[in-house]
């Protein structure tokens, strides 16, 4: 088989192999689907309706004005929250990181104040700020900051020391050595931070508006158990999956875009 044979057949096989990838990742899914749906429809219990009805309720509730009302504001609140804790989880992290000094002093309030659950900052948040958007924000900031945080400092704290004595031979400081080599070198374990805080910020949304809140998504959801609206209820509990599944992937593209450099690194040193 010539080299141009073989340019030709591997887009093909690409494409072959295609439709065995998309099975695979569809395979889990569809089985937990039939499962649900065989458990459901022998149980005859009015809490847990079968999958068909919970599509019908689906498109029924969330497209309508509900999406705007709930939907909206709910993602909203969520990114907010989320950018927030990402860049005071940053801006702490690095100099935390490259002090051990500063990191001695601060160290047992920071430990301190990790230990205390997020829910329970709460009904705090509400006498201090109130009933609005920005107390549920506040709320989601102070559990998402902690994976972000821990982990600039961890990542700072790991920087190659070969790399940074060559900086410092080089006269390399300040600003530069900031950008070229610490958030650099940190970047992978930032990433992961930010990772874990984004499944922390779905959760701590919906904790924030079950609590103290006249809409989006964890009111709407805690309104239709409240009213035995159970396929609504279980609709709302869908959605906030495949929210949760539409961030990751988007999380996922942009990760691999700032750690393209990582992945090339990693790549080579296996000699791939």
């Amino acid at each position: 088989m010539t080299a141009a044979t073989t340019g030709r057949t591997a887009p093909a096989r690409r494409l072959l192999r295609l439709p065995m990838a998309l099975w695979r990742a569809l395979l889990l899914p569809a089985a937990l689907i039939a499962l649900w749906w065989w458990a459901s429809a022998t149980s005859g219990t009015y809490y847990m309706p079968t999958p068909d009805v919970i599509v019908q309720t689906f498109g029924e509730v969330w497209t309508s004005e509900r999406f705007a009302v709930d939907v909206l504001p709910s993602v909203g609140l969520l990114l907010t929250g989320y950018a927030l804790a990402a860049v005071i989880g940053v801006g702490l992290g690095l100099p935390l990181g490259m002090s051990a000094r500063l990191r001695a002093l601060v160290e047992p309030v920071l430990e301190f104040l990790r230990a205390i659950p997020p829910p329970v900052l709460v009904p705090l948040l509400m006498l201090l700020i109130g009933l609005d958007s920005s107390m549920r924000a506040a709320v989601i900031v102070s559990g998402c900051v902690w994976p972000v945080l821990l982990n600039t400092i961890e990542g700072v704290r790991a920087v190659d020391p070969v790399l940074s004595d060559t900086c410092r031979v080089y006269r390399i400081r300040g600003r530069r050595r900031l950008t070229t080599l610490v958030l650099r070198s940190a970047s992978p374990q930032i990433m992961a931070g930010l990772r874990q805080a984004l499944s922390l910020a779905i959760i701590l949304m919906v904790i924030s508006e079950m609590f103290a809140s006249s809409s989006g998504l964890g009111f709407a959801i805690v309104q239709f158990q409240r009213s035995f609206a159970i396929p609504e209820m279980w609709s709302g509990i869908i959605l906030l999956g495949l929210l949760g599944v539409l961030l990751s992937v988007l999380f996922a593209l942009v990760e691999r875009r700032v750690l393209g450099w990582y992945r090339g690194v990693r790549a080579a040193s296996r000699g791939e």
